[in-house]
């Protein structure tokens, strides 16, 4: 019997977007853009945090975002409204960005004249987390009502995370989340990550988030 050749795909797909990525971060870096890389399920807060996250920061930089959904363009029609650039990606049923999207992203945006970018991944808990998209930092949205194990289903996500934002922290007293027992779980797959709870409802929060972001922004820029 013939010997079956075997072609791994998947890794040769990641070693190509792994090279894409690392151009892209010598770019930024040339250009001093700071790309955030914004993931989470759908429905957990993603738009209502950039929204939030302009409203704190536009005084301070130059700001667009990068918007990707399978189909519609309604997110990126509520980031323009407050002011700031914004590009729609529309991945026509793809389930996540790679580094190649990403890089078409930042060049209809015009990366040279901002000081931040973020990018709002596909909403999905599993392949975002695969591909690197050239980002600075990845920060990813756990909602309250998604519930405190999500870190046991989806351990890549919070694996490769530098900030877990827990938003609608103002719901918590209505479900039965266990916070501690989120806390532990994640850290226990990250020990260097960040937890910073949050509400876009009520604002909890969203200093201190947008502290951290502030002080990345100027690290890098200044670095």
């Amino acid at each position: 019997m013939e010997e079956i050749r075997l072609i791994e795909i998947k890794e040769e797909i990641l070693a190509d977007n792994d090279a894409v990525a690392k151009r892209t971060r010598e770019r930024l870096k040339r250009e001093r853009t700071f790309l955030l890389n914004l993931m989470s399920s759908p429905g957990a807060g993603k738009t209502s945090l950039i929204i939030e996250t302009i409203r704190e920061l536009k005084d301070e930089f130059r700001m667009g975002v990068i918007e990707a959904d399978i189909e519609s363009m309604v997110d990126s029609r509520k980031v323009a409204s407050q002011g700031v650039r914004a590009v729609q990606i529309r991945t026509g049923g793809l389930c996540h960005l790679d580094a190649s999207m990403v890089q078409k992203g930042l060049d209809a945006i015009e990366t040279g004249a901002l000081d931040l970018v973020i990018l709002e991944n596909v909403g999905n808990l599993v392949c975002p987390a695969e591909f690197d998209t050239g980002a600075i930092k990845n920060v990813m949205i756990l909602s309250v009502p998604e519930g405190d194990d999500k870190p046991l289903k989806y351990p890549l996500m919070f694996s490769v995370c530098d900030v877990v934002v827990v938003n609608k922290i103002d719901y918590i007293d209505r479900s039965d989340f266990d916070r501690q027992a989120f806390g532990e779980r994640v850290l226990s797959l990250n020990s260097g990550v960040k937890i910073i709870d949050a509400s876009c409802k009520t604002r909890e929060g969203i200093p201190a988030w947008a502290e951290w972001l502030r002080q990345e922004i100027r690290q890098f820029t200044n670095g």
